[in-house]
């Protein structure tokens, strides 16, 4: 569900309701009230609206609008319009609240669109970022002219991994004050390595590092994740299915996506085209970028 993710062991995948081992609800440390209304999303526009709606692209979990910001400039590079990409509640610069649901994360994105004038967009989300786009689409079809969902299906999955220990393991790093900002993520990657055993993934969890006042921080909110985690792998009941096109774009390696997802495609988004990219794991984006750049283009209406 990371923005960045190597593939889990198919022995620890299972679907369906989260095991015994799991905390209970009761259990999770208890939270202030959740506001129920929207934040101001942090976000960058990338060319100028045009004749197409413009396309709005949703990260994953403990990303940031930056990771597809390549992606945009290439979708305006080679058919003009307008890109928008999304910095999520409780990631980026993004406020930060105790309420992590894709319902609040839905009504973050209509705010925005209301507060910029969109009348009608296309939304590409991946993981995290394509269930978001996803319940956005369910709630409100009149806004969404056409829907990609990148790596993931309006299923509650749940993959049993060490996440909730990488989420420990973040809150446990203590980084001195004073440290320049080259030698403070040489010790933060110190102190998370015993955990976070792939180089790789701990830098780019460490992409959410920043000086703040002298001080450094996690600029992502990790109580909220951490108390909503079941909620952001689970995904809403929905009964009324979106009307409108949808691209579901999988990775062939991907332990997300896979045909037995079908159904609850199909139940939900009925003029849904499944989509699998040769090669490529839960980052499509990242894995086949011009791969998954024609895909998109080839599901973009004429402009």
């Amino acid at each position: 569900f990371f923005c960045w993710h190597p593939a889990p062991n198919p022995r620890r995948l299972f679907r369906g309701p989260a095991p015994s081992a799991w905390p209970r609800p009761s259990l999770l440390p208890a939270l202030p009230p959740a506001p129920r209304r929207a934040v101001p999303l942090a976000h960058a526009e990338v060319g100028i609206r045009g004749t197409r709606p413009p396309l709005v692209l949703l990260h994953g979990i403990f990303g940031n609008h930056g990771n597809f910001q390549t992606v945009a400039k290439a979708l305006v590079r080679r058919v003009g319009g307008q890109v928008l990409t999304l910095d999520a509640r409780n990631h980026g610069s993004s406020p930060h609240s105790p309420l992590m649901t894709y319902e609040a994360m839905s009504l973050d994105v209509q705010h925005l669109l209301t507060q910029l004038g969109i009348h009608k967009c296309i939304l590409v989300g991946h993981s995290m970022g394509g269930k978001t786009a996803m319940v956005l689409a369910l709630q409100r079809p009149d806004l969404v002219e056409r829907l990609i969902s990148v790596d993931i299906s309006p299923t509650s999955t749940t993959l049993i991994s060490e996440f909730p220990a990488y989420i420990s393991a973040m809150k446990s790093v203590n980084i001195p004050a004073g440290l320049t900002r080259s030698a403070a993520r040489q010790l933060a990657d110190s102190q998370l390595s015993s955990v976070v055993q792939d180089p790789q993934l701990r830098q780019f969890l460490l992409t959410n590092l920043v000086e703040v006042e002298g001080r450094y921080i996690w600029r992502v909110n990790l109580d909220a994740i951490s108390h909503h985690f079941a909620d952001i792998m689970s995904f809403p009941v929905f009964h009324k299915p979106y009307p409108g096109p949808a691209l579901f774009l999988g990775g062939s390696k991907s332990l997300w996506f896979d045909s037995l997802y079908h159904s609850a495609i199909q139940r939900l988004f009925p003029k849904a085209d499944v989509q699998f990219i040769e090669g490529a794991g839960h980052i499509v984006h990242q894995d086949k970028f011009e791969e998954f750049i024609t895909a998109v283009l080839n599901f973009l209406p004429s402009p």
